[in-house]
């Protein structure tokens, strides 16, 4: 049976009426692994031993005819999640020995929840890149094209689920790092409200804008992920005490008559033609199928938002990363002084671009600058807020590309940050305002391409977003599209 082609929420209905057993399930998918990965190289680490004997507890306790939400279902995670007694290398070499003697908040809950951990995807190191080209150690491929990048920086994530490696991962998202790679590897990511998951046990990159979420082959699949992920946490003080929805049951809601904007500000310079016509056929559908009135809204302030994020984001970045000093843990380069040893651990431990944004971070909040800098972007990304906040009062959702285009070549960008940061355009805004993100297919290039829309929503609304997602969903039928590896 072609296990990789089921969908999670398939896979937990086999597993509960008892037409599979986890270990099967389980081993299925590490075949697959062992016999694709080799091409995609998602994972950076494949737990099989943990994973079949979690494996086969699942089963012994279904036996027994105790449940679990997610009891035996096999899942992937981002290598900045920490995971007990399995490395959390962040895809950098200064983290290359680290273990963690803890699990973050969302493995307890998904371990509580009696899911199966395969592994650690791939990312680009630090969560800091757009293309998982960054990583220290390789660049993972996408599934539909093994010339092109998958997307950043939650690309192993995105290319396991496309590859059939998975049905559902963790990704992390700062400025579009979640839906970016969904969006080029033709799967569903969302961005959670920040606040919704905790963040604690996520390395940090941007403390501010950082949030974890699921990538997963179908919307239906990532609410029943956010069912478990989501909840307030006493570990993590920017964690909202709030309750929980029912995401599942919300998907049939009726949205008719609800109003979708559309950014005038998305539609301009760079978006490429093929994306275009894509989002226009969908507004369709919207518009004409499932009955929402379509209408131009405006985000005045979106041409500042690259540049606000790369201010906020690096100096919070410098901030967070001087705590790799070969000191506590991590890598330690053995030198004749402390401030020799400091310099010769980051400077061999730290790949180019993290580089670049600890620099560009520290002089953002250098005496003298942080006013101009620093202080300018957060006054920027306050009325970024309020652009999204005004749009919400007119309409219930945005709808916009996910990236300029589908996706680039393997080394195509990687020499000109400028253009690898530009393709966060259109998700680096979502990030600075809090607000709930979903990416999910909505075509292919005439190259066979995968196509993402996004659907953003005001704070908290995720139950709306994955409703008008789920139901866009079951017209296109895009998830029954499989890549040939």
């Amino acid at each position: 049976m072609e296990w990789h082609k089921f969908s999670l929420t398939m896979q937990l209905e086999m597993l509960e009426k008892g037409e599979i057993k986890s270990l099967d399930l389980t081993q299925a998918l590490l075949n697959r692994i062992k016999e694709k990965d080799s091409k995609i190289k998602a994972f950076l680490k494949v737990t099989e031993e943990q994973a079949l004997s979690a494996a086969e507890k699942a089963d012994r306790r279904r036996e027994k005819g105790e449940k679990g939400p997610l009891l035996g279902l096999p899942l992937a995670i981002k290598d900045n999640i920490c995971t007990k007694g399995i490395p959390t290398t962040c895809a950098s070499k200064i983290l290359s020995n680290f273990i963690p003697p803890f699990d973050a908040t969302v493995i307890e809950k998904l371990k509580a929840c009696g899911a199966v951990i395969l592994g650690k995807t791939n990312l680009d190191e630090f969560a800091m890149g757009s293309s998982t080209e960054n990583s220290a150690f390789f660049p993972t491929k996408n599934p539909w094209d093994l010339e092109r990048v998958p997307g950043g920086s939650s690309g192993g994530s995105a290319a396991a689920v496309a590859a059939g490696f998975c049905a559902g991962a963790l990704g992390s998202d700062t400025g579009g790092s979640i839906r970016q790679p969904a969006s080029f590897c033709g799967v569903v990511g969302l961005k959670p409200t920040y606040g919704r998951v905790s963040r604690y046990g996520l390395v940090a990159f941007a403390s501010s804008l950082d949030q974890i979420g699921p990538i997963t082959r179908t919307v239906k699949d990532a609410a029943l992920l956010l069912q478990y992920l989501a909840g307030h946490d006493p570990k993590d003080s920017t964690s909202a005490p709030k309750e929980v929805p029912d995401y599942l049951g919300a998907l049939k809601m009726d949205l008719r008559e609800k109003k979708v904007g559309v950014p005038k500000e998305y539609l301009g310079e760079g978006l490429e033609e093929e994306v275009k016509e894509k989002l226009k056929e969908s507004l369709q559908i919207f518009k004409e199928e499932l009955g929402l009135e379509v209408k131009e809204v405006s985000l005045p302030h979106t041409p500042y938002a690259v540049a606000t994020y790369y201010i906020i984001a690096p100096a919070e970045a410098s901030s967070n990363l001087a705590r790799y000093d070969g000191v506590k843990y991590g890598l330690r380069v053995e030198a004749p002084d402390l401030i020799e040893m400091y310099k010769k651990t980051r400077s061999q431990g730290f790949g180019p671009e993290v580089k670049r944004r600890i620099m560009i971070g520290t002089y953002a909040l250098s005496a003298g600058y942080y006013d101009a800098y620093y202080k300018k972007a957060s006054q920027v990304r306050t009325l970024i807020v309020q652009d999204f906040q005004k749009a919400f009062k007119e309409v219930d959702f945005i709808i916009s590309p996910v990236a300029p285009s589908p996706a680039f070549k393997i080394g195509e960008r990687v020499d000109d940050p400028l253009k690898m940061y530009l393709s966060d355009i259109y998700t680096i805004s979502v990030n600075l305002a809090g607000i709930v993100g979903l990416s999910l297919p909505c075509g292919f290039s005439q190259k066979g391409l995968p196509i993402g829309l996004q659907i953003m929503g005001p704070h908290f609304s995720e139950p709306q977003v994955l409703a008008l997602g789920h139901q866009f969903e079951e017209i296109v039928k895009l998830y029954e599209k499989y890549p040939e590896i």
